[in-house]
């Protein structure tokens, strides 16, 4: 069994899927948070249960209109984009130096 993260709503939550649904899980959990955001922004600051509720209305809401053939299906949300290689080896320079510093701030602790 497959375990997926998504964010909804400026929250984490671990998901478990079947081996092989990991990338439908995320499209679909982009989805919610994309609508949850539409609430947020729509209604201004929302508790994350309301914010939850109204983002499960609007998604019902385009079900139904679908379902009456009212509205043409939207596009799938973009699959999410891959790192940098560049701001990774950035990053993996910068952790370097860090360390560096870190190791000599404690040497000079130790021999204080």
């Amino acid at each position: 069994m497959a375990s997926v993260e998504i964010q909804v709503a400026t929250r984490k939550y671990q998901i478990a899927c079947r081996d092989g649904e990991e990338e439908h899980i995320r499209m679909v959990g982009a989805l919610v948070d994309q609508k949850a955001k539409e609430a947020g922004s729509a209604l201004g600051s929302l508790p994350e249960a309301r914010q939850l509720l109204f983002a499960s209305l609007l998604l019902a809401d385009e079900i139904k209109e679908l379902r009456a053939g009212r509205m043409p299906p939207a596009p799938p949300p973009p699959p999410p984009a891959a790192p940098d290689p560049a701001i990774a080896e950035a990053l993996e320079r910068l952790a370097v130096r860090m360390e560096s510093l870190a190791d000599r701030l404690e040497d000079k602790t130790a021999t204080s």
